[in-house]
């Protein structure tokens, strides 16, 4: 019976010439010329041979399972696991998980090449990348941090649609500051603001994109109102009363820091506040602390310098009145001003007619209390009427307004009404 043999090509080459050498046709220094190997090997190679023949030169532990193999059973108890619990996870942070909660012993690729194996993971294609131009990261933390929001179904289908606030450091690639808020606007960004400033103090600058809460993109948009000749937005004045650089991005690409790590949280945040059955922003700004700490453990690096540019604020930076929105109105003969589709009336003891057409700031803070003041005073005053209310929305969230509105229609009839009455023809 032919028996089969499987050889290398190298192997199999090597017939020919220990032939030759069994036959005293071939020196053996030459046949070690030959095969590249030394004198020695030609001889265990030549002895090998004499006794078992072309047999005897196959690799011995070819098609022999390894000693350093996978066991089989914690392959399957780890693929049972991600079924029940890790599902949608990617490798990466699948393997994180079962090493840290689940005790799993092996690398990563092992888990891949499981994964795939079960059809559990399937190798993306690789795109062709888009090429630009690469920007340094700034030498030492705090000299520039870039801030977003970024809308998204944070908790799934167990509760609304939300923003979060990114504050994250160019140097380190540090998460400074996460904050659930219900949308991008500027009583949002004041609070986020305030708390980021007093943990971690102001930075050199601060780099945003061109939402209307930073930048006037309109004269002619109610939203971007101009409150002073600088042209300055709500939130860029607050920033230059704090001495903080406010710097915008041209695009995307620009502040690609803060925009990739919106994607690693919409992918591995989403998760996390799944297994641990967060479903409204209280509980999630809550649960954020601790895991701003294990994704800067994760992820961050170290600065080129260790000195940080953070500076500590000053009793001249009052928060309390600077991160607040200050409009300026002029008083009427009544002493009434309009401020938010409302009409309010100044309480005074002085005389009326010293203060008529008076200028003064109402200031409006992320809690939505309004304060008047004139002359830095605090005024007293009290709301006499209120206007209807239209509302100019964000192109980012223009659906979640909409979805909100539709809620309100309602679709029948009511029993009153002249389509339910009865018809009478004459």
């Amino acid at each position: 019976m032919n028996e089969i043999i499987t050889m290398s090509t190298k192997e199999a080459n090597r017939i020919s010439v220990l032939e030759k050498l069994k036959t005293k046709h071939l020196k053996q220094g030459k046949a070690a010329r030959i095969l590249g190997i030394s004198v020695r090997q030609v001889r265990r190679l030549l002895v090998r041979y004499r006794r078992g023949g072309a047999v005897a030169l196959a690799h011995e532990l070819r098609g022999v399972p390894s000693n350093h193999q996978a066991d089989p059973e914690v392959l399957d108890a780890a693929i049972t696991v991600i079924k029940d619990r890790y599902h949608d996870f990617s490798v990466t942070f699948a393997h994180e998980k079962l090493v840290a909660l689940h005790g799993f012993p092996y690398s990563r690729e092992t888990l891949r090449a499981a994964m795939i194996t079960v059809g559990f993971w399937h190798p993306k294609r690789q795109s062709t990348p888009l090429i630009h131009e690469m920007r340094e990261r700034r030498a030492s933390e705090g000299e520039l941090v870039q801030a977003d929001g970024s809308p998204h179904a944070w908790f799934e289908d167990r509760g609304s649609t939300c923003t979060l606030l990114v504050y994250i450091d160019d140097a380190t690639g540090k998460l400074l500051h996460l904050e659930f808020v219900a949308s991008e606007t500027t009583n949002a960004y004041f609070g986020a603001t305030r708390r980021y400033l007093e943990t971690h103090g102001k930075p050199l600058a601060l780099y945003v994109d061109r939402h209307g809460v930073f930048r006037v993109n309109t004269t002619k948009a109610l939203s971007a109102r101009v409150e002073d000749s600088n042209g300055l937005t709500q939130f860029g004045r607050a920033m230059e009363e704090l001495d903080i650089e406010l710097l915008h991005a041209n695009s995307p690409e620009a502040k690609g820091r803060v925009e990739k790590v919106n994607q690693t949280l919409q992918d591995r945040l989403v998760k996390e506040l799944r297994l641990q059955g967060v479903s409204t922003m209280e509980k999630g700004n809550r649960f954020l602390p601790a895991y701003i700490v294990s994704f800067n453990r994760r992820f961050a690096v170290r600065a080129r310098s260790p000195v940080n540019l953070h500076r500590n604020l000053v009793p001249t930076d009052d928060l309390a009145h600077i991160l607040v929105q200050k409009h300026t109105r002029r008083l009427s003969k009544q002493l009434t001003l309009s401020y938010g589709n409302r009409i309010y009336q100044i309480v005074t003891d002085r005389p009326t007619y010293a203060m008529r057409h008076a200028t003064v700031i109402v200031e409006e803070d992320p809690q939505q209390k309004m304060t008047i003041r004139y002359k830095g005073n605090e005024l007293s005053y009290r709301s006499i009427t209120k206007h209807p209310k239209s509302e100019i929305v964000d192109s980012k969230h223009v659906a979640v307004v909409v979805d909100r509105l539709v809620e309100r229609v309602t679709l029948s009839p009511s029993p009153m009404h002249p389509w339910r009455q009865p018809q009478l023809y004459w």
